[in-house]
């Protein structure tokens, strides 16, 4: 059912894709669309590792680092720099400190400039709780929540390469209906496809009521309509 559905979306593309020769290297995002019987009682933000990397190697990240004891902002900023050149982790465009995320990105259109810029933003996990009130709602708005990563992890590489190449599903308390990013159209059927089955195994245990809380699963992209995947029993949810 799911190889179906990829197929169709990639032809889809691949057909919308061919009056436009010169688009043919602009994918569309695949997304997995999950609808939950009952709409849980807290927000979460679910981090799936996916086992193929869902964005280009020329994609913009950031990430937030907490502001070290005696340091300024700079050395704090280059202190992390190494720390990622030593571990091999190329992939990470800037490193913005705490203290000059507040004192350079205080206005709406500073922040506006940083969402733009990046596709992607890493958090040290020691400020996690202090970013919301500093990035305010459009961040959030936009699924550009930043993803929290343990600086401190022995295998630092593969903390940060985990998060870089996996997706995440924000689960809130408002609705019933989530969607996390799970391929573009760019990548082969059978990578997109080994994606949905590794995120839906995520889901299955991460899920507020887990699996029984699934009512129906779709895969769309922007522009396609939503293919549902799949489609769970009423008798699911015990209540």
């Amino acid at each position: 059912q799911v190889k179906k559905a990829v197929e169709a979306l990639l032809a889809f593309a691949r057909s919308k894709a061919k009056g436009k020769a010169l688009l043919l290297n602009e994918s569309e995002n695949v997304h997995l669309m999950v609808t939950v019987w009952k709409v849980p009682r807290a927000a979460k933000v679910i981090k799936i590792p996916l086992p193929h990397g869902i964005r280009p190697e020329t994609a913009e990240v950031c990430l937030f680092t907490k502001d070290e004891p005696n340091l300024s902002s700079e050395q704090t900023e280059n202190l992390y720099k190494k720390l990622l050149i030593q571990n091999g982790i190329r992939s990470v465009s800037q490193i913005i400190s705490y203290k000059t995320l507040k004192k350079e990105y205080k206005i709406f259109e500073a922040k506006r400039r940083l969402l733009n810029r990046f596709d992607l933003f890493l958090s040290d996990d020691r400020i996690r709780r202090l970013l919301p009130s500093h990035l305010g709602r459009h961040f959030y708005e936009r699924k550009k929540t930043p993803v929290s990563v343990n600086l401190k992890a022995k295998n630092l590489a593969k903390e940060i390469n985990k998060h870089i190449q996996g997706t995440t599903l924000s689960v809130n308390n408002k609705g019933c209906c989530y969607t996390a990013r799970i391929g573009h159209t760019g990548m082969k059927a059978d990578e997109i496809l080994n994606n949905v089955i590794a995120a839906a195994e995520v889901i299955a245990k991460k899920l507020p009521k887990n699996w029984k809380n699934v009512k129906i699963l779709h895969l769309k992209t922007l522009k396609s309509v939503a293919l549902p995947i799949f489609t769970a029993n009423i008798s699911n949810l015990d209540e």
